[in-house]
Parts: C-alpha cells; structure tokens; sequence
C-alpha cells in the first residue's frame, strides 16, 4: 500500500486548499480512503472519510461545512477540499486506507493503514 498526500501549504485564515492522494498497490476501488491530521503536539485525527462508491462521506465536526472528500476511482485518487481555513486547522494531513476492504467508515484510527508522509497545511491567523 502506498499512499502519497500532496497540496499543502501555506495560507491564510478564509483562505483554500484542495489536497491531492494518489494510492497505488492495492485495488483501488475496494476500499474507503480518508483524511487524518495530526498537530504539533497531539494525537492523529479522523477528518473525513469517503467510502469505496463514492456516495457516503463522513465528516468530523470540526470541519463539516468547510471540507469536502471526493474520490476518482479511474485515476486511483482521493481529494480533500479545503475552505474557510481557520489556525487550528494547522496539521499534517494524512491520506489512508481501511485495513479491510468493503468496510464502513470509522474515526478510529488503529482501523486504518498506509498514511505516508503527509502534507503539511499551514493557516496564519
């Protein structure tokens, strides 16, 4: 399982990122893929999932209303919009897999594998 984030970067508060996951070594369209970040100093969080159709999302609290998940199953990529950027939306943001294919989304995130390096998103204030 490889899975690669790009599209972070610097910007400010309001402002907009789309960031971009291109997976490859597993069969792509099996699997729910989601959005994880982790913040200096605390613990990686769930942000938003999308199942292996395309048709549920779920989102964290946090971030509903201003996020969007999206997938293409033809190009093996899952996205993450990002708008109204606010300070604590500063993390590095992780792509993942569910461990097992077919299966729901979960916050937890012992149920998910191949977070890669990350891409860090940045928002000034």
């Amino acid at each position: 399982v490889q899975l690669q984030a790009s599209g972070g970067g610097l910007v400010q508060a309001g402002g907009s990122l789309r960031l971009s996951c291109a997976s490859s070594g597993f069969i792509f369209g099996r699997y729910t893929m989601g959005w994880f970040r982790r913040a200096p100093g605390e613990e990686r969080e769930f942000v938003a999932g999308i199942g292996w159709t395309g048709t549920n999302t779920t989102y964290a609290d946090s971030v509903k209303g201003r996020f969007t998940v999206s997938r293409d199953n033809a190009k093996n990529m899952v996205y993450l919009q990002m708008n109204t950027l606010k300070p604590e939306d500063t993390a590095v943001y992780y792509c993942a897999r569910k461990l097992i294919s077919y299966s729901g989304i979960t916050p937890a995130a012992i149920d998910w594998r191949g977070w890669g390096r990350g891409t860090q998103v940045t928002v000034s204030s």
